[in-house]
């Protein structure tokens, strides 16, 4: 499908990325499409937040490694945010579009709500990121072809793949997203008892072999389990 072809139902669409450059690549590949419109960009979780209450919005272009506030490099807790965004917005659709490709982490990213994953490196899928975005926001969902390769490749042996379960999964994330943060601060920003977050925490050290906190969002991040670290692949 070329972009004049493309459906002239207006699409609106936001992004939530921290570097400029690649915006600027949304907004160049976008401006190609009359039918959709880049209404609002935002840099950190935080910001996301406001945006959304700002503005109406069809399709969420987000990048998995985004910071969570201004000042910091802890990531935006991707799976806890997803399954509250998905009952907010229920008829927004989330596309993430991220340099990394666990197969772990893109089922967990699925399963919390996005209905479209993209490798960055992948030039198919950039070239008609329109189209798209045109599907997703008619109910559509999409895998780029590197996502697909990804999800079919199997874990690489690891028995520990797979092995923390949604709730563990929320927490880490949450964890890794607010270093420092105490247990009773952490329970009520996920509105359950301080006693689950302390359980949940216990159970998922056993799962991962580890006995404290960092040792296990470090492995979580290398498993593909929460969100990793680095992000260096650029669309």
């Amino acid at each position: 499908m070329k972009a004049k072809d493309a459906s002239q139902q207006k699409v609106r669409v936001a992004v939530l990325e921290d570097h400029h450059t690649t915006i600027d690549g949304y907004t160049y590949r976008l401006s190609m499409y009359p039918n959709i419109e880049l209404v609002a960009t935002a840099r950190n979780g935080e910001q996301l937040i406001q945006m959304l209450a700002e503005h109406q919005i069809d399709v969420l272009i987000l990048d998995v490694v985004a910071p969570a506030a201004e000042g910091t490099s802890a990531p935006y807790p991707l799976f806890n945010v997803l399954p509250n965004l998905r009952k907010q917005y229920p008829h927004m659709a989330v596309l993430v579009i991220s340099g990394h490709r666990q197969p772990t982490l893109i089922r967990a990213v699925v399963d919390a709500g996005a209905r479209g994953y993209i490798v960055k490196t992948d030039a198919a899928a950039s070239q008609h990121l329109g189209e798209i975005i045109t599907s997703l926001a008619s109910g559509g969902m999409y895998l780029s072809e590197q996502t697909v390769e990804a999800l079919a490749k199997q874990p690489g042996g690891s028995e520990d793949i797979d092995m923390l379960t949604e709730r563990q999964r929320e927490v880490l994330s949450m964890c890794a997203a607010h270093p420092g943060m105490p247990t009773d601060a952490l329970a009520a920003k996920l509105n359950i008892a301080s006693s689950t977050v302390r359980n949940l925490l216990s159970s998922s050290y056993k799962r991962l072999r580890v006995n404290n906190m960092t040792a296990a969002i470090l492995k979580a991040r290398e498993l593909g389990l929460i969100t990793p670290l680095d992000d260096v692949y650029k669309l």
